[in-house]
């Protein structure tokens, strides 16, 4: 079959969701299906193992959101794209935003009478709310999203969390839950050192956040706990790995509660090499985020066997259960950073769990998705008949 992904993000400009939509396209692609990578054009190279060149991808025209790492999809407007995209036969296509990339799967699959799956990821209400402060206009925006994701032929989520999520937007349709999936890998001491001596880590324990460098995200309790950790005389280093809109905020707050010598702020990283060694060098992924509902970094990071300090009730905990395949906490800096000092106790028994029971092959996912796009389009070939 030949499908189209649809994203807001391409890399290096990528996020969670267009992680997600590079591995479809990848896994897919690997089983013998045609799969394209379909996004706005943006600048700056590719992750180096990411090897996008695998499968097809095709960019369409984009202004740049002042301030933000997205761009705002002009594909109507680019003729190249529009013609580029006439001579492909699509047999289905997938939105995994309900923006602009949305719009255009959405007249694809009208144009051509073939079938629209949306995946929902993202707490969208928050997004709005946080750039605008405005319940008004957060609950029209999702209105909006909600009467998107109602004129889909299926709707997916990545897990039963986010599911409600969606539900408590509006939505009263059928919902698929697709989980997402991280391969394992089993890293080396030599993974762990290179990022040690990289990033002057030292011997002490290593806590790491990986992600954008927002508050929404729960970061500036990280630090307040690391804060509180190192009153209990502890030797470690707190490892911050993205970039984001309070970057300057976080090192600011970390100058102040005394952390200046203990955090690192790696900036982006598009090297996943590099990435992986920091998973391999951490004792603990400390993610207590609440706005996250099924983060791929929380299952990359035990795929590496390093287990996740969750918020109790989160939708990233979903899955976690506290001191077996992680470690789960009140959403208060002094619990976190009491779950910190004694999840280093029994990190490695809990990582080796995490990684047995938490990471899904994308080749089953795979698997899944192919014959749930197969069903699709044959569902839709006796309704177009």
């Amino acid at each position: 079959m030949i499908i189209g992904e649809f994203s807001e993000c391409y890399p290096p400009h990528i996020d969670g969701v267009g992680m997600v939509v590079g591995s479809y396209c990848g896994e897919l692609s690997k089983a013998g299906e045609t799969c394209y990578y379909i996004a706005p054009k943006n600048a700056g190279k590719h992750y180096k193992d990411a090897a996008p060149e695998t499968y097809p991808v095709i960019r369409y025209a984009s202004v740049p959101i002042p301030k933000e790492a997205y761009s705002v999809g002009l594909p109507t407007l680019d003729l190249s794209y529009q013609l580029d995209l006439s001579y492909i036969p699509f047999d289905i296509v997938h939105a995994h935003t309900p923006f602009v990339s949305a719009i255009e799967a959405t007249r694809i699959a009208r144009l051509r009478r073939i079938p629209l799956v949306a995946t929902f990821h993202s707490k969208y209400y928050d997004d709005v709310y946080g750039k605008t402060h405005s319940d008004v206009i957060a609950a029209a925006v999702v209105q909006r999203i909600v009467q998107f994701y109602e004129k889909c032929d299926e709707v997916w989520t990545v897990n039963d969390a986010t599911a409600e999520v969606l539900r408590g937007y509006g939505f009263k349709g059928d919902i698929v839950i697709m989980p997402n999936g991280t391969d394992l890998w089993y890293p080396t001491a030599a993974d762990a050192k290179k990022a040690e001596l990289r990033y002057d880590l030292g011997r002490g324990n290593v806590f790491l956040f990986v992600g954008q460098q927002n508050f929404k995200k729960n970061t500036d309790s990280i630090l307040k706990a690391a804060a509180l950790y190192r009153r209990m005389g502890k030797d470690f280093r707190i490892v911050f790995a993205g970039q984001g809109p309070d970057a300057e905020k976080m090192r600011a707050l970390a100058d102040e509660l005394g952390l200046s010598d203990v955090a690192v702020f790696t900036g982006h990283i598009a090297d996943r090499g590099i990435l992986k060694g920091l998973y391999a060098r951490a004792d603990l992924f400390v993610f207590p985020s609440l706005y996250d509902n099924a983060p791929m970094v929380v299952r990359e990071a035990a795929a590496a066997g390093t287990p996740s300090l969750l918020i109790k009730g989160s939708c990233a905990a979903e899955g976690v259960e506290d001191g077996v395949n992680g470690f789960l906490c009140e959403n208060t800096p002094e619990d976190i950073a009491a779950c910190m000092e004694r999840a280093v106790r029994t990190a490695k028994t809990v990582g080796a769990k995490a990684r047995e029971t938490i990471p899904i092959p994308w080749r089953r996912i795979a698997k899944d998705v192919i014959g749930r796009y197969a069903a699709l389009i044959e569902r839709k070939k006796r309704e177009n008949r």
